[in-house]
C-alpha cells in the first residue's frame, strides 16, 4: 500500500513539475490556473493541450503550450523559423472568427521556455481520437483511449470542416494549406474545429478579382516543424509548386479517407525523396478506383474519389461538399440546426423543439449529452421557451445515470423550478414527477421539488389543481412521510374545502383514498376522517368520494377503524349521507353494503369483547371461591353410594380441621387486606393456616378397608372375647378422624356438615369434642344414615360409662341418600326394638339407672343430648366446652334451611335409624342377643 502511494505520489509530483516547467514564467499563469495533460495538437502534434480554468471567472478553457526543448536539436535560424512559424499560425487563428474554428480565449504568450495560448474547452484532436498519440502523457487518458467515433459525430464532424473551409475560400479568400487530422480538434461538446494556420496562404488579388494564392517551393532542408504534412497535401503542390483552394479539398478527401481507415492516410510519403514519392503518387492517383476505397461509405464513396482526383478543377469546393447527400443524415442535420440555433426566432425554435422528442432516441448518448443538452439549457434563459425546451431536457435525464443528473441537468433545472410563468412549466414537472424525485438528492427534493407541487396544488388554475391531484399518487410513495404528513396533506384538504370547482373537490378526495396506504392509522383516524365531516357539499360525488375513504380506512389491513370510531363517529355520519336526495340506487346501495359490513363487524368485536370479560370474570370468581376455600374442593354430590359417601366424609373430615370459623377470619382477613395492609400478627397467623392447609391438601385421601366376613363359629364361647373381637373389627372398618384421648366411645362427627350447618361460628379449641363413644369406634361407610330428628332416640338400654347401646342393622336400600337428612315431622319413623344390653352392662361396669326411650323423648333436646355428656374430668371434654357443644347441637345442627348439603327431597321418606355394621359382626350380634 505505501509503495502505490508513493508511486502515486512521484507521479503526481512529475505531472505538476511537467506542468510547472512548462509554463513557467509564461504571462498566461497570470490570469489561468493550468491543470492537467490532457491531449496534443497542431502540426506535428507540438502543442501540448492542458485544461485550466480562468481565475476570475472560474471560466473553463484549454491552455495550448509549446516547449522549446522540443527544438533544442536545431541550429539557432532554425528554431527561429519553427517559432515564428508557430507564432504566425496562433496569430492568424486569432484573428479569424467562425464557429468552425477553434475560438482563442486568450492570445499567443512568449516566455524564455514556451509559447502559450488559451482557447475554448477542448478534448482532443482528430489524430489523438484516430490513435496518433504522440507528445501526450505516458498515462493516456482512458478518455482519449477508448474514445469511438460514431456515424452521426463523422459525419457533421466531416461537414464542420467543410463549411470552415467553405469559410476560408469564400470569406477570407484564403487556403489552408494544411488540413491534416492534427490541425482538426475536438472541442469539449464534440465539435470539430480547424485550426493550424501556420502555412496559410492569402489571396494575393484584391477581393472583387479573382483570388489567386502564391505558393513557396518544397523545401526538404528545412525543419518538419516549418513544412506542412506532405502525407495530406495536394500533388500540384509539390510538382508544380500551385496551390488554390481545390488544394484544401484534396486535403479533406485525404482525410475523409483517414478517418474511415483508422487514421491511416491513402499514401505514405518519403520525406527524403519527396518528389518520386508524389510522382508515384500521381500515377496511383490517376488509377485510382472504388476498390482502394472499400472502408469508405458507399454514399461518400465517389465524392472522396472526385477529392483525390489528380486534376484540381475537377475536386468539388467546399460548399458543394456541404450539400451532398451524405450529410443529409437526420443527426447531422439535428445537429447543424443546434449551431445555428441562436439566429432562429422563436417560431422556429418552438416548431423544432416540438419535433426534436423524435429525433433524441436516434442519437448517441454522448452526443446528446455534449452536443445538444448545452444548447437547450441555454435557452432556458428564455422564459417562453422553457415550455418547448423542458420536455426534450427531461426526456435526456430520463436516460442519464444519477450522477449525469445531478451534475449536467439539477443545476440547470433549479431556477425553472421557482418559474411560475408560463403555468406549463408546472404541468411539464408534475407529468415528471416521478423522474424528478427519483434522480433528485432528497434535500434537493425538499427545497425546490415539493415546493413546486406545493404551488400547483395552490395555483389559481383549475385545471393545475386537478392535474397535481391526480399526479400526486403516482409519486407519493417516493415523498418522505413528515413532507406528507405537515405539508402535502393540509395542502390538499385546503384545495378540498375552498375551491369552487366539483371537479377539485372530487379529485381531492380521490387522491386522498389513494395515498391513504402511505400514511399512518392513527393520522387517519385522527386527521383524515374528521376532515370528511367538515366537507360542505353532498353532491353524489363528493359522497361517493366520502364513502370511498371510510371504506378504504375500514377494509385497509394496515389502517382499520377502531369500534369506537365506528359507533361515535362514523356510522353517525355515513347514515344520515346514505339517505340523501341525489343519491340514485346504485350509490345508496354501495352506503348500505359498508354500513352493513361496519355494523357486523362492530357487532363482533363487541360481542367478542363482552364474552372475554364475561370469561374473565367467571375465572375471577371461580378464583375467588377457590381462595375461600382453599382447604378443599366444591363437594359433589353423585348418587354411587360408597364414593358418595367417602367423597362427604373426606370433606367433613377436612372441614373439621379448617373450615368454620377459620374461614370468617380467611375473609376478614382479606377484607382487612382490602382496607389497609395487614399488621406482622396477623400475616403470620394467616401464613400459618396456609401451611396447614396445604398440608391437609398434600394428605392422600381417606379409604375404607375391605373387610372379609368370617363365617361365625357356633360354639360356646366367652362373651367377652367375642365382644372384644366385634369391637375390634368395627374399630378396623372406621374411617379415619382425627383421635383424641378420652374416655368417651362415640366418634366425633364431622366438620363439614357442622361448619356448613352452624351459623354460629365454632372456636377451634371446641372441634376436637367427642359425642360419648370411643374415638378407636369405627363404621362402614356403606349404607350410613345419621338421622338427627331431636325426638328421635337412637339408643336404648342403660348406658355404662362412655357406652351407649345401638342398633346396628344394614338398611334394604341406599338409593336416596342425603347426609345429615332429616325426615319431616309428620312422618312417623319404624323404629326397631333394640335389645336389651344390660347383660354387658353388668359384666362391663358399674350398674346406672336405666333409661327408657320414653323417658329420654319425654326430656327437652339439651337434656337428651345431656344424656351422652360424658363424666365430668374426663380427656378432652370439659364441661363448659361440652354445654357449648350441646347449645350449638340443639339451637343451629337440626335447622338446615342453610346447609347447601341439606336435601328437600330427603324427607320423602324417613331414613333408617340403624347404623349398618359388616355382616360378620351383625351375625356374631344376633347370635348374641337372639
Amino acid at each position: 500500500m505505501e509503495s502505490m502511494l508513493n508511486k502515486l505520489k512521484s507521479t503526481v509530483t512529475k505531472v505538476t513539475a511537467d506542468v510547472t516547467s512548462a509554463v513557467m514564467g509564461n504571462p498566461v499563469t497570470r490570469e489561468f490556473d493550468v491543470g492537467r495533460h490532457i491531449a496534443s495538437g497542431g502540426n506535428g502534434l507540438a502543442w501540448k493541450i492542458f485544461n485550466g480554468t480562468k481565475k476570475s471567472t472560474k471560466q473553463e478553457v484549454a491552455v495550448f503550450v509549446f516547449d522549446k526543448k522540443l527544438i533544442d536539436k536545431y541550429q539557432k535560424f532554425e528554431k527561429d523559423q519553427i517559432i515564428d512559424s508557430l507564432k504566425r499560425g496562433v496569430q492568424q487563428l486569432t484573428r479569424l472568427r467562425h464557429p468552425r474554428l477553434l475560438t482563442v480565449q486568450h492570445p499567443l504568450e512568449e516566455s524564455r521556455d514556451c509559447l502559450a495560448f488559451c482557447t475554448e474547452p477542448v478534448f482532443a484532436s482528430l489524430a489523438n481520437v484516430l490513435g496518433n498519440w504522440e507528445n501526450l502523457p505516458s498515462s493516456i487518458s482512458p478518455d482519449i483511449k477508448d474514445y469511438k467515433l460514431y456515424d452521426v459525430e463523422t459525419k457533421y464532424g466531416l461537414l464542420q470542416v467543410s463549411e470552415g473551409l467553405s469559410f476560408l475560400h469564400s470569406s477570407v479568400k484564403m487556403v489552408h494549406g494544411n488540413v491534416t487530422p492534427e490541425n482538426i480538434i475536438l472541442n469539449k461538446s464534440g465539435a470539430w474545429k480547424i485550426m493550424g494556420f501556420d502555412f496559410c496562404v492569402s489571396s494575393s488579388n484584391p477581393s472583387e478579382q479573382e483570388p489567386k494564392f502564391p505558393c513557396k517551393e518544397w523545401d526538404p532542408n528545412l525543419p518538419s516543424l516549418c513544412l506542412p504534412n506532405p502525407e495530406y497535401l495536394a500533388p500540384e503542390y509539390i510538382l508544380s509548386v500551385s496551390c488554390e483552394t481545390a488544394s484544401d479539398m484534396y486535403s479533406l478527401g485525404a482525410v475523409m479517407y483517414a478517418v474511415f481507415n483508422k487514421g491511416r492516410p491513402i499514401f505514405e510519403v518519403n520525406k527524403q525523396d519527396i518528389y518520386k514519392s508524389f510522382s508515384r503518387q500521381l500515377d496511383q492517383l490517376s488509377r485510382l478506383g472504388s476498390s482502394s476505397l472499400t472502408s469508405i461509405p458507399e454514399e461518400v464513396r465517389e465524392h472522396v474519389k472526385l477529392l483525390l482526383n489528380v486534376t484540381p478543377t475537377v475536386r468539388p469546393d467546399a460548399d458543394q461538399m456541404t450539400k451532398i447527400p451524405f450529410f443529409d443524415d437526420v443527426g447531422a442535420v439535428t445537429l447543424q440546426y443546434f449551431d445555428t440555433l441562436f439566429q432562429r426566432d422563436n417560431l422556429q425554435k418552438s416548431q423544432f423543439f416540438k419535433g426534436l422528442p423524435k429525433v433524441l432516441p436516434k442519437l448517441p448518448k454522448r452526443v446528446i449529452v455534449q452536443r445538444i443538452l448545452p444548447c437547450l439549457t441555454s435557452e432556458f434563459v428564455n422564459p417562453d421557451m422553457v415550455p418547448f425546451v423542458l420536455p426534450n431536457v427531461l426526456l435526456i435525464a430520463e436516460e442519464c445515470t444519477k450522477e449525469e443528473y445531478i451534475k449536467l441537468i439539477l443545476p440547470e433545472l433549479g431556477p425553472v423550478f421557482k418559474q411560475q410563468e408560463p403555468i406549463q412549466i408546472l404541468l411539464i414537472f408534475l407529468q415528471k414527477m416521478d423522474l424528478l424525485l427519483t434522480k433528485t438528492p432528497p434535500d434537493e427534493i425538499k427545497n425546490s421539488v415539493l415546493p413546486m407541487v406545493y404551488r400547483a396544488l395552490e395555483a389559481p388554475s383549475i385545471q393545475i389543481q386537478e392535474l397535481c391531484l391526480n399526479i400526486i399518487p403516482t409519486f407519493a410513495n417516493l415523498i418522505d412521510y413528515p413532507s406528507m404528513k405537515n405539508a402535502l396533506i393540509p395542502r390538499i384538504k385546503n384545495a378540498c374545502l375552498q375551491t369552487s370547482s366539483l371537479a377539485v373537490r372530487v379529485n381531492s378526495l380521490v387522491c386522498l383514498g389513494k395515498i391513504l396506504e402511505y400514511l399512518d392509522k392513527w393520522f387517519v383516524l385522527d386527521d383524515i376522517l374528521p376532515f370528511l365531516q367538515q366537507i360542505p357539499s353532498k353532491e353524489p360525488a363528493v359522497l361517493m368520494g366520502i364513502l370511498g375513504i371510510y371504506k378504504c380506512t375500514f377494509t385497509h389491513k394496515k389502517l382499520g377503524i377502531t369500534k369506537e370510531q365506528l359507533a361515535g363517529k362514523v356510522l353517525p355520519h355515513l347514515i344520515p349521507l346514505s339517505i340523501e336526495n341525489n343519491l340514485n340506487l346504485n350509490q345508496f346501495s354501495s352506503f348500505i353494503a359498508v354500513i352493513k359490513e361496519m355494523l357486523s363487524r362492530l357487532e363482533s368485536e363487541h360481542r367478542t369483547k363482552l364474552e372475554q370479560l364475561h370469561i374473565m370474570q367467571e375465572q375471577q370468581r371461580s378464583l375467588d371461591i377457590g381462595n375461600q376455600m382453599s382447604t378443599s374442593e366444591e363437594t359433589k354430590v353423585t348418587p354411587s353410594g360408597t364414593q358418595q359417601i367417602d367423597k362427604v366424609f373426606n370433606n367433613i373430615g377436612a372441614d373439621l380441621l379448617s373450615g368454620g370459623e377459620s374461614e370468617n377470619r380467611e375473609d376478614g382477613l382479606q377484607g382487612k387486606q382490602k382496607r389497609g395492609s395487614l399488621t406482622l400478627e396477623e400475616k403470620q397467623k394467616l401464613a400459618k393456616e396456609q401451611e396447614q392447609a396445604q398440608k391437609l391438601k398434600s394428605q392422600q385421601p381417606l379409604k375404607p378397608q375391605v373387610h372379609t366376613p368370617i363365617a361365625p363359629v357356633k360354639q360356646t364361647k366367652d362373651l367377652t372375647d367375642t365382644l372384644m373381637e366385634n369391637m375390634s373389627s368395627l374399630t378396623s372398618l372406621s374411617v379415619s378422624t382425627p383421635k383424641i384421648s378420652a374416655s368417651s366411645t362415640f366418634t366425633s362427627v364431622p366438620s363439614t356438615g357442622l361448619s356448613m350447618m352452624f351459623s354460629t361460628p365454632i372456636d377451634n379449641t371446641k372441634r376436637n369434642l367427642t359425642n360419648g363413644l370411643n374415638a378407636n369406634m369405627g363404621f362402614q361407610t356403606s349404607g350410613f344414615n345419621m338421622p338427627v330428628n331431636p325426638n328421635q332416640n337412637f339408643f336404648s338400654g342403660t348406658s355404662t360409662a362412655g357406652v351407649t347401646t345401638m342398633t346396628l342393622g344394614a338398611p334394604p336400600t341406599m338409593s336416596n341418600f342425603s347426609p345429615l337428612s332429616i325426615p319431616p315431622a309428620s312422618v312417623k319413623q319404624t323404629q326397631q326394638r333394640p335389645p336389651d344390653m344390660s347383660a354387658l352392662n353388668n359384666l362391663f361396669g358399674p350398674q346406672k339407672p336405666k333409661v327408657s326411650m320414653n323417658q329420654l323423648s319425654q326430656q327437652k333436646p339439651n337434656q337428651w343430648l345431656n344424656q351422652f355428656v360424658p363424666p365430668q374430668g374426663s380427656p378432652g371434654m370439659g364441661s363448659a366446652a361440652m354445654g357449648t357443644q350441646v347449645n350449638v347441637m340443639g339451637q343451629a345442627a337440626f335447622g338446615m334451611q342453610g346447609n347447601p348439603f341439606f336435601n328437600p327431597q330427603s324427607f320423602a321418606q324417613p331414613p333408617p335409624t340403624t347404623m349398618t355394621s359388616s355382616s360378620s359382626a351383625s351375625n356374631d350380634l344376633k347370635d348374641l342377643f337372639g
